[in-house]
C-alpha cells in the first residue's frame, strides 16, 4: 500500500509523467523492432561469402545505431560534427601527373609493423567529394589499420589535402586516369606488397569505376566501397528533394564552387566563371563545369559514365560495398541487389539505417562506428586469407 501511495503521489505531482513513460516505451519498441537489424548481405560468390562469414564477425551481428540519432539526416550530420580526430603522422609525397597536374599522397608507413616494408600490405584510401587525409573518417580508418600491421596511403585529389591545383582540371567520379597513375606508382614503389583500395562516397565511385575499367590489370587485390551512389541520376533526384537540398546539396555545391573561385585565374579561359559561381546545386555545377572539363557530350553523358549499377559484371577482384537503406545520397531502390546476386566478385552489405557515411553506434559515438569495424575486418580478411578456391 505504501508503494501504491508513493506512485500515486508521484503521478499527481508530475501529470506529464505517464505520457513521457508511454512515449519512451513506444520509442524503445520502435528502436528494437524496426531499427536494430542484421545487415542484408547480397553475394553471388560462395568463396567471397565464406570469407566474410568466417573472418568478418560484424556480418553476424545486428547493427545497433546510436539510439538517440538514428534518423538518416541527423546521423549523417552528427558524424561529421562529433567524431574524434585520431592523431596520425603522415609522410607526404607530391606526384606530378602527365598533364602537369598534382596530387598528394599521405603515407602512414607503419614502421613498427612486424611485416617487412617491402612486403607490407598496403591500403589505398580514397576520400569523398571534398575530403582529404585529414577527414575524421579517413583518420579513423588509418588508425584502425596500423595495429593490424599494414600500411596506408591516402590519395588526395587535385586541389585537396594540400595538393595545389596547377592545371584547369580537378576530378570527377567517372575519370580514373589519376587513380591508375597512383596505383601504378604504389605498385612500382613496393612491387612485392599487395595493395587493396578503399573508397568512401565519391572516392568509392572512382575506385569502383577504376576496377571495372581496368579489369584484371587493376593492380589491386581487392576493393571496398562505402556509401557510393550507384545510379547518379537517382541520386540527383534524391539530393534535390527539399530536406536533402537544404542539408547537403547546396553545401557541397558551395564547396565545389569555392574551389573554382579560389583558382579563378586557371579557369577563366575555359569556363564561364560568373555562371559557374552562381551554381547552387551539384547538378548545376556538373552542367557548367564537370562534363565540359572532362570532355563528355553533356551532363547526362557524364552521369551515365559515372554510374556504377551497370558495371558490376566488369569486376575481376573481390569488392565489398557498404550502404545504408536510408542514405539520402543513394536511395535504396537504386542499389542493384539482383545484379550482385548474379555476379562474382561482389558482396553488398545493406543496413536499415546509417545515413551517408554515418553508421554511428554506441551511446557516445565519438570513436565508435559500424563502418570502421567492417573496414578493419574486411581488410584483415583479404590480406590474411584472400578469396580462395573451394
Amino acid at each position: 500500500m505504501e508503494m501504491y501511495r508513493k506512485v500515486s503521489s508521484l503521478l499527481q505531482d508530475n501529470p506529464s509523467l505517464p505520457l513521457a513513460i508511454a512515449f519512451g516505451g513506444l520509442y524503445a519498441a520502435y528502436y528494437l523492432l524496426v531499427v536494430v537489424k542484421k545487415p542484408r548481405i547480397a553475394c553471388g560468390d560462395k568463396r567471397l561469402q565464406k570469407l566474410i562469414e568466417r573472418h568478418c564477425p560484424v556480418a553476424r551481428e545486428a547493427y545497433w545505431p546510436t539510439w538517440w540519432c538514428f534518423q538518416s539526416h541527423v546521423m549523417t550530420l552528427l558524424r561529421a560534427i562529433i567524431q574524434s580526430y585520431p592523431r596520425i603522422t603522415y609522410r607526404s609525397e607530391f606526384l606530378l601527373m602527365p598533364d602537369g597536374g598534382q596530387v598528394k599522397l599521405d603515407w602512414a608507413d607503419n614502421d613498427n609493423s612486424p611485416i617487412p616494408s617491402s612486403s607490407r600490405p598496403t591500403v589505398l584510401l580514397l576520400p569523398g567529394l571534398t575530403g582529404s587525409s585529414e577527414d575524421s573518417y579517413i583518420l579513423h580508418m588509418v588508425h584502425d589499420t596500423l595495429p593490424l600491421g599494414y600500411r596506408c596511403v591516402v590519395f588526395n585529389n587535385r586541389g585537396n589535402g594540400g595538393a595545389d591545383l596547377l592545371t584547369p582540371r580537378t576530378y570527377c567520379a567517372a575519370n580514373t586516369e589519376d587513380t591508375e597513375f597512383v596505383v601504378n606508382h604504389i605498385n612500382a614503389t613496393f612491387p612485392d606488397a599487395p595493395v587493396m583500395g578503399v573508397g568512401v562516397s565519391l572516392g568509392g565511385m572512382i575506385l569502383f569505376n577504376y576496377l571495372a575499367a581496368a579489369g584484371k590489370k587493376s593492380g589491386l587485390c581487392a576493393g571496398m566501397c562505402i556509401s557510393v551512389a550507384w545510379n547518379v541520376f537517382e541520386s540527383c533526384i534524391s539530393l534535390e528533394k527539399p530536406l536533402n537540398l537544404l542539408f547537403f546539396n547546396r553545401y557541397l555545391a558551395r564547396l565545389l564552387v569555392n574551389k573554382i573561385k579560389d583558382n579563378i585565374k586557371l579557369f577563366e579561359r575555359q569556363l564561364d566563371v560568373d555562371h559557374v559561381l552562381e551554381s547552387s546545386t551539384i547538378r548545376e555545377f556538373d552542367t557548367r563545369v564537370t562534363y565540359k572539363m572532362f570532355g563528355y557530350d553533356s551532363c547526362e553523358h557524364y552521369y551515365k559514365e559515372a554510374s556504377l549499377h551497370d558495371k558490376i559484371h566488369a569486376l575481376h577482384v573481390p569488392v565489398l560495398t557498404l550502404n545504408a537503406a536510408d542514405d539520402p545520397f543513394s536511395p535504396l531502390h537504386a542499389i542493384p541487389v539482383d545484379e550482385a546476386l548474379q555476379n562474382e566478385h561482389i558482396a553488398m552489405v545493406i543496413t536499415s539505417h546509417g545515413g551517408h557515411i554515418g553508421f554511428l553506434e554506441g551511446a557516445f559515438p565519438r570513436d565508435k562506428n559500424y563502418m570502421y569495424r567492417w573496414y578493419s575486418q574486411y581488410v584483415d580478411a583479404v590480406f590474411k586469407h584472400g578469396v580462395k578456391e573451394e
